[in-house]
């Protein structure tokens, strides 16, 4: 079994005291700051986004949980628990590294990774590719299309669903495309198209 598919259950019968409330919904897996993924389409991600999802899981998972549960722990033995911060703070963070563990997991679970570097050479647009446009008033732009827990713009990261990288997906260097935004259309026309690894 993968590492990254460990379970997020408790090792020990002490630990499972502190897993379960009345108030946690099983079924709230659903990450809120992140975009849920496009029903019946793959999770299309490059390497390095795996990596970072994968590096995050086990950052919760074999450091920060098993932190808290000791942390929890103590602050149970101290007594009244209504009033105990430490307690109550503990187990709502347990719950939060819990989810966040569950959501991470099932991402991975269903991510087709896609290695830029490896794609045959093409001048057509297609999931990592690294595409130069320029807009109509002549200003350069960089983006490369990554996986949707891969998106940051600032960076030129976006998301493969976006409306920018649905209206370049399948063009070819030197075409114009039409990209919809609040202001209006906005005509780019692509000036390169390479596909290279992205960190």
């Amino acid at each position: 079994m993968p590492l990254y598919n460990c379970p997020a259950r408790p090792t020990t019968d002490m630990n499972k005291a502190f897993t379960k409330e009345s108030d946690q919904n099983d079924d709230e897996d659903q990450d809120a700051s992140a975009p849920p993924l496009p029903a019946g389409l793959k999770n299309y991600i490059t390497p390095a986004g795996f990596k970072r999802l994968k590096d995050e899981a086990l950052q919760l998972l074999d450091k920060e949980r098993p932190e808290l549960v000791k942390v929890i722990h103590w602050a149970a033995s101290n007594g009244d628990r209504s009033e105990n911060a430490d307690y109550i703070y503990g187990k709502r963070r347990l719950r939060e590294i819990d989810r966040r563990i569950r959501f991470l997991t099932k991402r991975m679970d269903v991510a087709a990774v896609v290695n830029p570097a490896e794609r045959d050479e093409t001048d057509q647009v297609f999931f990592g590719a690294t595409v130069t446009v320029v807009g109509r008033d002549g200003t350069k732009k960089t983006y490369s299309i990554v996986g949707i827990d891969e998106t940051d713009l600032s960076r030129g990261r976006i998301s493969w669903i976006s409306p920018l990288a649905k209206a370049l997906i399948k063009a070819r260097d030197g075409d114009t495309v039409i990209v919809k935004t609040p202001g209006g259309d906005e005509p780019l026309e692509i000036v390169s198209v390479e596909y290279k690894a992205i960190d």
